[in-house]
C-alpha cells in the first residue's frame, strides 16, 4: 500500500488507546492481589462483582465484567476450588447455578478493597481535580454514545 493516508495510526486510534490503558491498569493492579492471594484478573473481577451483586449466575457475571463466558466459568471454578465462592442451584431455573462469595471470599475481598482503592487514588493523583472531573464526564459521554449507537452500529457494520 503506497498511500500512507489509508493507514490507521494505532497510537492515535481511540479504541486501541482505551484497550491498552485498560489492560495496563488491570495488569498493574493485579500485582496487588495476584501474589498475596493467588487470584487472576478474571477471578478478581468475579469476586468484585459478587461483592456488589450477591447471588448471581455465570451469565450475569459474564454480562457485567467484560469477560467471555469461558473465562468467567473457569474463574468461578478456580474460586470454588479455592473456597472463595459457593455454587447452588437456581430455584427459578435448574439450568443455572447461583454463585455467591463464601466467608473466605468476603475476607479476601475486604483485604483487596483498600489496596485497590489506594491504587486508584495513586493513579488518579496524576490528574488535578478539574482533569478528574473532565475524565468522569468523558467516560459518561462515551458510555452514553455507545448505548445510543449499539443498534445503529449493528446496521451500519453488519457481520461480514
Amino acid at each position: 500500500m503506497d498511500d500512507q493516508a489509508d493507514l490507521l495510526d494505532l497510537d492515535c486510534f481511540l479504541p486501541y488507546r482505551l484497550a491498552v490503558i485498560a489492560a495496563r491498569v488491570s495488569k498493574a493492579m493485579s500485582v496487588l492481589y495476584a501474589e498475596k492471594f493467588g487470584i487472576s484478573i478474571a477471578e478478581w473481577r468475579v469476586i468484585a462483582h459478587l461483592a456488589g451483586s450477591g447471588r448471581v449466575s455465570i451469565r450475569d457475571i459474564h454480562a457485567r465484567v467484560n469477560l467471555d463466558k469461558v473465562k468467567v466459568s473457569r474463574a468461578v471454578s478456580r474460586l470454588e476450588e479455592a473456597g472463595l465462592v459457593l455454587k447452588a442451584s437456581n430455584a427459578a431455573d435448574n439450568r443455572l447455578l447461583d454463585i455467591t462469595l463464601s466467608d473466605e471470599g468476603w475476607s479476601v475481598y475486604r483485604q483487596i478493597v483498600p489496596l485497590a482503592s489506594g491504587f486508584e487514588a495513586d493513579l488518579l493523583s496524576a490528574l488535578d481535580d478539574t482533569e478528574r472531573a473532565a475524565l468522569e464526564r468523558v467516560f459518561e459521554k462515551l458510555h452514553a454514545r455507545l448505548d445510543e449507537n449499539v443498534e445503529a452500529a449493528r446496521s451500519l457494520y453488519p457481520k461480514v
